[in-house]
């Protein structure tokens, strides 16, 4: 075959692939455009929460919703409120975002809800714009996490998470700092920002929250609850769904655990990343349940969550003090130096770099004493979800936070 015959061959090649991804790209704007109304959670913190709070919320006004997550259990959920869990062979991928569009249309919802699993920031736009195509866009917060991709400041996050705003539609958020940038992502793409108030966060009362089947943030409701209103149904009946919601797999409860003698509490805060809520939770959980006993910090790192482990190290030395912070998981090391450098003591520091579960398990115990609070945080992935597991396995009562 001579020169001008492959030349002519690639040609072809290339022609036959260009038509491929632009029919491809065609069929799924006609599946996407059979689900009238799509919206898309993102956002630092809450977004699996306010994900199943709004789906949740819009059955409760009669919608017929479905509704995906991807949090520390990604889920499908269908019109009558079934979560089925979603196996993934090869890992995470966005392209999972259009077979789970493709399956939803099959059965002709109302509402399509679904949780951005983007991170990269060019990721997260090219979600949006040829993706989900969404109606209606939602942003819980920006905070400093995953720094390493969307930093290195905040600032940054926030202009990554910008990515996914509707064009021609609605974004909703409960971000205060940062809202100049969800501002001018709508203006460029001509979409309304709609902001939930200090006062809408307020109306959303411990009575109210006391209703929940687990312990849910007064911010998530509220911002779930203007995503409903927005698209016809009324407090009262989202409200309705939303108290009927079932917790999440993995949601934060007490656990109460007699173990060999031991009366622990253990409390799965792996899920919540990034230190300010991480710190809040554990502040909160020290007030109500360390008196009288041992607090222990289970801090499970990942070799490729580096920022995240120099955030919690510098910021555990500003929280209550624990009596013990054993250090889990991979890439130990770089929470070990940035938390001795702000200055946290030595002697309270275990690293069990790596470890299995047996001998993590066995620590606790041992550390443990009579009574101890132990709180898993940093990353649910790489151990996390194992420990969580096992305790969950092991409790003899559940009790929300």
């Amino acid at each position: 075959m001579g020169l001008p015959d492959m030349l002519a061959m690639t040609l072809a090649l290339w022609f036959l692939l260009v038509v491929a991804v632009l029919w491809e790209a065609w069929r799924h704007k006609r599946i996407v455009e059979q689900i009238p109304v799509r919206v898309h959670v993102n956002g630092t913190r809450g977004k699996t929460s306010v994900t199943r709070l709004i789906a949740a919320g819009l059955r409760g006004g009669g919608k017929r919703v479905c509704a995906k997550t991807t949090g520390s259990a990604a889920a499908y959920t269908d019109p009558d409120g079934r979560e089925f869990p979603l196996y993934r062979v090869a890992g995470a991928n966005i392209i999972e975002q259009m077979r789970l569009l493709k399956r939803m249309a099959k059965i002709k919802p109302e509402i399509a809800v679904l949780e951005c699993m983007a991170l990269q920031p060019h990721y997260q736009s090219l979600t949006e714009l040829k993706m989900v195509r969404s109606n209606v866009g939602v942003v819980t917060n920006a905070r400093a996490d995953h720094l390493d991709v969307m930093g290195p400041g905040e600032r940054d996050v926030a202009l990554a998470l910008a990515g996914s705003s509707p064009v021609h539609g609605a974004l909703f958020t409960a971000e205060h700092d940062l809202i100049d940038v969800f501002q001018m992502a709508c203006d460029d793409r001509k979409s309304t920002l709609h902001q939930v108030s200090y006062d809408e966060v307020e109306a959303i009362d411990k009575d109210t929250l006391s209703q929940f089947q687990y312990a849910e943030h007064a911010e998530n409701v509220a911002l779930a609850l203007k995503v409903c209103a927005h698209l016809g149904v009324s407090r009262e009946d989202a409200l309705k769904g939303m108290i009927a919601l079932e917790p999440e797999t993995g949601a934060m409860r007490l656990l109460h655990v007699n173990y060999f003698e031991r009366d622990i509490i253990f409390v799965n805060a792996f899920a919540a990343n990034d230190p300010e809520s991480t710190g809040r939770i554990w502040t909160q959980l020290c007030q109500s349940q360390g008196k009288d006993r041992r607090k222990i910090a289970l801090i499970n790192c990942r070799a490729d969550r580096p920022h995240r482990s120099m955030q919690i190290a510098e910021a555990v030395v500003t929280w209550p003090a624990a009596d013990r912070y054993i250090v889990m998981g991979s890439g130990t090391s770089i929470f070990v130096r940035f938390g001795l450098k702000a200055g946290l003591d030595p002697n309270k520091i275990l690293v069990l770099e790596n470890a299995d579960m047996v001998e993590i398990t066995e620590t606790l115990l041992e550390e443990s004493d009579r009574h101890a609070l132990v709180v898993g945080m940093a990353n649910i992935h790489g151990g996390g979800e194992e420990v969580a597991r096992f305790f969950h396995n092991r409790a003899t009562v559940e009790e929300d936070l």
